[in-house]
């Protein structure tokens, strides 16, 4: 599940990010690599619900650890599968993008202009603690 949410979530976002370099305001836009994420996760949680719970991010994984819904070696399996499942998806995709994998940073979010990390650090951190609260 997490190779297919890499996957789908970087491809839609250098693909947005390629389009929209050659002509403005074409491409899926924003709300639609937002629609891709949401709509990705909804998919992939409905789909491995019922064999892992639905574990796509280690840090959900750790907190049901930490909750004590899993035990340390069921907590360390899905870490590692979610890791290896991250690095081949993100693999695929700089296979199949190619150049515009690295032109286009690979996908990878930026903190925005007038934002420091340390804002954008403590947004991550405060968002991954609201998913972990929600599951």
């Amino acid at each position: 599940a997490t190779l297919l949410f890499v996957y789908v979530s970087l491809a839609t976002v250098i693909g947005y990010k390629s389009q929209s370099s050659v002509q403005a305001c074409t491409g899926v836009g924003y709300l639609g690599v937002a629609w891709a994420f949401g709509a990705t996760i909804f998919v992939l949680v409905y789909c491995t619900g019922g064999v892992s719970g639905g574990h796509i991010n280690p840090a959900v994984t750790f907190g049901l650890f930490v909750g004590r819904k899993l035990s340390l070696v069921r907590t360390v399996l899905y870490i590692v599968a979610q890791c290896l499942g991250a690095i081949c998806g993100a693999g695929m995709v700089k296979g199949i993008a190619g150049a515009s994998y690295e032109t286009l940073g690979g996908g990878a979010n930026t903190v925005a202009d007038g934002v420091s990390v340390g804002a954008g650090l403590g947004a991550e951190i405060a968002g991954t603690f609201v998913l972990v609260y929600t599951v």
